[in-house]
């Protein structure tokens, strides 16, 4: 038996003991979590900066500061999350017991990327412990630090039965997706995504695709030009452009484009300095593979910003390029890096056609101080997430669902809606055994008067909740007319 495959029984065979189950065992389980962020942040910080040169503060921001408010509204809201939950009744069912009973579906794969590699893998672990399941965690082979500490640490916080920890290439990650699973929450992309959905089916286990690709970035003539360029440079470069909802290009008409350029120079250099090299919030491409596949796309394209680079560093300065053409090597792909083209429109009617020739993007920005541009953006276009005036925020705000639609993935995370994603939400009708002549119009011979009554019962649009107040007020008036009566007599 190999190794995946005795992580994965291992991992089935606690949660079968049914001890995942009950919420104070998850509780406990996430405030252990919790510690392991407080008490081992210098071997975190150190991988990371091994692995991607990020700074101190800059992952603390980027990755565990969410990931310890993810844990606290978990932890906050968990009994009201596993709660069954009350739905309306039909005429029908009005004097039986209808919700719906959130309940764990098993065992869970989580497999993680290398851009965010504490954020991405961990979050849908803490949705997995707080619905109750076993989860089998695969950190991203390519941060090699960092999936090393987090191998090391987590057994030492968490169930080590329960959640292990298996680390590997890509031979090691096969294997796991050979065995069965009840869940397979994947983040990375989209060619990666197809292969984990194939492998899924052969069990018909459904799974999350946390995916990416090119989200676009409209920038209105009438706006704040200089402000909209600040916080578009900051979501492009942040994590050298490693970020899957990165600002991937920008759409712009061509009397703003020089502005825009110069505007994203400018907050450059307030950033990163004049020498991005040796700024130490400025980051590093995660290995030499992917820096060469970055600085093959600039093939065809003009640069107007940065193009320097060192591949034995893995260093590409932040880059703009100008007069981009959609048909250009960069527009072919998502970049995952620190360029950024800029490709100009007519206007909004073009920038929208422009973008629904594509496939879907995880995230659309649009800058404008216009709301029905704004609008139009909304109700024209689809993509994972919309976010106007700013970029990367909305991935804070769990409760708003994050995730793809179409080629940029499926199915969502973040706060309440991790829970509900890696749980099965059982439906529960309870009846009691009376009452059945209410059940004759179901019962053979069938008839047309009965079908009538069916037709009443199912179909009639009647406000039950006003009947009920309407009940609760007749059960009043009858009380307070035995009371008068009492004192009257």
């Amino acid at each position: 038996m190999s190794r995946e495959q005795q992580a994965v029984a291992r991992a089935r065979k606690a949660f079968e003991t049914g001890r995942s189950k009950p919420l104070e065992h998850r509780i406990r389980q996430l405030k252990s979590l919790q510690r392991l962020f407080s008490e081992r942040q210098k071997e975190i910080l150190d991988a990371i900066k091994k692995d991607l040169n990020k700074s101190e503060v800059g992952t603390q921001l980027y990755e565990t500061v969410g990931l310890e408010g993810e844990i606290n509204t978990a932890i906050r809201n968990l009994k009201k999350w596993a709660a069954p939950r009350p739905v309306g009744k039909n005429l029908l069912t009005l004097s039986d017991t209808v919700y719906i009973k959130p309940e764990p579906l098993g065992v869970v794969l989580i497999i993680g990327a290398w851009n965010y590699p504490w954020a991405v893998t961990i979050q849908p672990l803490i949705g997995a412990i707080a619905a109750g399941n076993a989860a089998v965690v695969k950190p991203s082979e390519v941060c090699v630090h960092t999936a090393k500490v987090m191998e090391d640490l987590l057994p030492v916080y968490i169930d080590k039965e329960l959640y292990p920890v298996v680390t590997g290439g890509v031979s090691e990650t096969q294997e796991l997706l050979r065995q069965r699973f009840d869940h397979i929450f994947y983040t990375g992309n989209s060619m990666v995504g197809k292969l984990i959905m194939e492998a899924a089916a052969k069990n018909l286990t459904p799974v999350t695709l946390e995916l990416g690709g090119k989200s676009p970035c409209y920038i209105d003539k009438n706006c704040d030009i200089s402000l909209a360029c600040r916080r578009v440079a900051w979501g492009k470069y942040t994590n050298c452009g490693q970020t899957c909802i990165a600002p991937d290009y920008i759409l712009c008409e061509p009397s703003i484009q020089d502005r825009v350029i110069e505007e994203v120079k400018k907050s450059i250099k307030d950033f990163y300095t004049d020498n991005p090299k040796t700024c130490p919030d400025y980051g590093r491409i995660i290995n030499q593979r992917h820096h060469k596949r970055i600085m093959d796309m600039l093939d065809g394209s003009a640069v107007a910003v940065g193009g320097d680079n060192d591949e034995s560093d893995c260093y590409i300065a932040p880059t703009v390029l100008r007069d981009v053409k959609p048909e250009a090597k960069v527009m072919q792909e998502e970049i995952f890096g620190p360029l950024l083209p800029v490709v100009s429109v007519s206007g909004l009617d073009e920038a929208i056609k422009f973008i629904n020739k594509r496939e879907k993007p995880l995230a659309l920005y649009v800058f404008t101080s216009d709301d029905k541009v704004i609008q139009r953006m909304v109700d024209e276009t689809s993509s994972g997430g919309l976010l106007a005036n700013d970029c990367l925020v909305h991935y804070s705000v769990n409760s708003l669902p994050f995730g793809g639609v179409g080629n940029s993935g499926m199915g969502c995370y973040h706060g309440k809606f991790t829970f509900d994603q890696l749980s099965h939400l059982r439906s529960c009708l309870i009846k009691k055994l009376n009452m059945e002549g209410a059940n004759s119009m179901r019962y053979p011979p069938h008839t047309a008067k009965k079908l009538g009554w069916v037709r009443f019962f199912l179909l009639k649009n009647l406000d039950l909740a006003w009947m009920g107040r309407l009940a609760l007020l007749a059960a009043l008036a009858v009380v307070a007319a035995v009371v008068l009566q009492k004192y009257l007599l």
